[in-house]
């Protein structure tokens, strides 16, 4: 295969969805619909398609589009559901997280570490309860056969360790450290952008800008946003995996979304940072601030958990009040408290939490969100529609599952098991092998094996190689790329979500025509 190449199938083009949109709508019957092209749709299309059906997975706007692009980028191990008995949602978590990264993705997922710094703001009882924690968090490592070599013990830091590897933590009264591990995926939407390209290669038609006007049991009344025309979608099962958005494709669904929201700081703000941080929430006995650097001269911060009312906006806006809650609970810890000036941007995520009660049971009061339940549930209409909501990005894959599970038992459609656990996604390979590609180990950890091909793009014509932006490492071949082989359509698909470049609006607005100029290139380029 030629080194400019992407994995054959997988690729995803204007002109392919072009092409597919047009089958898609011409009276055939499909297997399955698939409807959202976040983690759980795009895992459902990769399922079902794994499993030999013949599928059509369609998004109203782009791959990532919603909530899985909005994560903390953490492959959670389910350490925080112990805390609240949820044993199997804790136990599924750590299963899949060691799914992603020895066998389906590790290119994409590794261990990231973390620091418990022990200041005075945390009380001997608390530093107990938390290593008490991480212990039984290592456990869980160890019931999911997850190997220590890739998730290492945790373990006891001194003051000296911690501030190695917090530098940027207030030195007075620290006592020491708690230092654990988890799984964190390099880019959330690349993830999402794997499994399409992944289903994609076998034979699923992967169709964004497709918004779905009607859904019935037996396919869709459906509109191509790029033209205006509409259609119809015919098939035999139906999943609805819209995300906070399913309650308004199917009747009688209610979704009580929780917001997430996270700062964007520049790295050189805090220092160097070889391991993440945890900062207890004052007040909280399980619930952490995380400070999360990116490895691309950035850092986030986060995350809140605050209930949502009223409708659901294509992109959450994130209030001054969450700004205000997560730069204190930082300042809590660190030598120089971050000003409001210093939040390069910021971001939110709606968590489409099932509402099964609507109160806690006690006062009459709704219950927090931050106490919903994160198990997901598997629901489906008289009519046939498999409904999926619930969960979270770690679990996307038995997620996806269920809900294929469910769908083709509905409709009495023959299914083999799933093979998802099993199949490596686009780009995958062992560790050894990702060490050997000759290419930069930035792009081995967004392209996997392609990123041999990136690099190659980039080494035949200098242009390709030039950065979009001073101080990120984003390339125009990057750019080129998604154009010809992720699917990306305009500017937002490339800075939004390819790469994470807009998520500071003034770099955004930086590259702006950088984006253009390629996109009109690739055009240009088409036969």
């Amino acid at each position: 295969m030629s080194h400019t190449r992407a994995d054959a199938g997988s690729s995803l083009s204007a002109h392919r969805r072009s092409r597919e949109l047009a089958e898609a709508a011409d009276g055939r019957v499909a297997d399955v619909l698939v409807v959202g092209l976040g983690a759980t749709g795009a895992g459902a299309a990769l399922d079902a398609a794994a499993r030999g059906l013949d599928v059509i997975a369609v998004d109203a706007h782009d791959l990532a589009f919603g909530t899985s692009r909005w994560s903390s980028k953490l492959i959670h191990g389910g350490l925080r559901y112990l805390a609240s008995a949820q044993f199997d949602v804790a136990h599924e978590s750590a299963v899949e997280r060691g799914v992603l990264m020895t066998r389906t993705a590790p290119h994409l997922v590794a261990a990231q570490p973390f620091v418990l710094p022990l200041t005075p703001l945390v009380s001997r009882a608390q530093a107990s309860l938390a290593w008490a924690g991480f212990r039984a968090g290592d456990m869980l490592r160890l019931a999911a056969r997850t190997p220590r070599q890739v998730l290492p013990a945790p373990r006891r830091l001194s003051a000296t360790e911690a501030r190695h590897l917090a530098p940027s933590v207030r030195s007075a009264g620290l006592r020491g450290g708690l230092l654990s591990w988890d799984g964190k995926v390099t880019d959330d939407a690349r993830l999402v952008t794997a499994l399409a390209r992944t289903a994609a290669a076998r034979g699923a038609r992967v169709l964004t800008r497709v918004r779905v006007l009607e859904l019935t049991g037996t396919g869709a009344r459906i509109r191509d946003e790029l033209t205006g025309e509409e259609g119809e979608i015919r098939a035999r099962a139906v999943i609805n995996a819209a995300g906070v958005w399913a309650g308004d494709l199917v009747a009688g669904i209610r979704i009580r979304p929780s917001r997430g929201t996270h700062l964007v700081l520049r790295s050189e703000r805090l220092g160097t940072l070889p391991a993440g941080l945890h900062i207890p929430i004052p007040g909280e006995t399980n619930r952490f601030v995380l400070v999360l650097p990116q490895g691309d001269g950035r850092v986030y911060v986060g995350l809140t958990d605050e209930p949502v009312e009223g409708g659901i906006p294509d992109v959450p806006e994130v209030p001054e009040t969450d700004i205000g809650f997560l730069l204190d609970v930082l300042g809590s810890v660190l030598d120089t408290p971050v000003t409001r000036e210093e939040v390069v941007g910021a971001f939110a995520g709606l968590r489409p939490l099932l509402d099964t009660s609507g109160h806690d049971g006690r006062d009459g009061a709704p219950a927090r969100t931050s106490d919903i339940s994160r198990r997901h549930a598997v629901l489906t209409t008289p009519d046939g529609i498999t409904t999926i909501v619930g969960g979270k990005l770690t679990t996307y894959r038995r997620m996806a599952e269920d809900a294929v599970d469910a769908a083709t038992a509905a409709r009495g459609l023959p299914a083999t098991p799933s093979p998802t656990a099993a199949l490596p996604l686009v780009g995958a390979a062992a560790p050894g092998r990702l060490r050997t590609l000759s290419a930069p180990a930035r792009l081995v950890r967004r392209y996997g094996t392609e990123a041999q091909a990136v690099h190659a793009l980039a080494a035949e014509d200098p242009a390709l190689a030039e950065r979009v932006l001073p101080g990120h490492p984003v390339t125009r071949a990057e750019l080129l790329w998604a154009v010809r082989h992720e699917g990306a359509l305009d500017e937002s698909d490339l800075l939004d979500r390819r790469t994470r470049i807009g998520l500071v609006p003034e770099d955004r607005a930086e590259v702006l025509s950088v984006a253009r100029e390629v996109l009109a290139e690739a055009a240009s380029a088409r036969p």
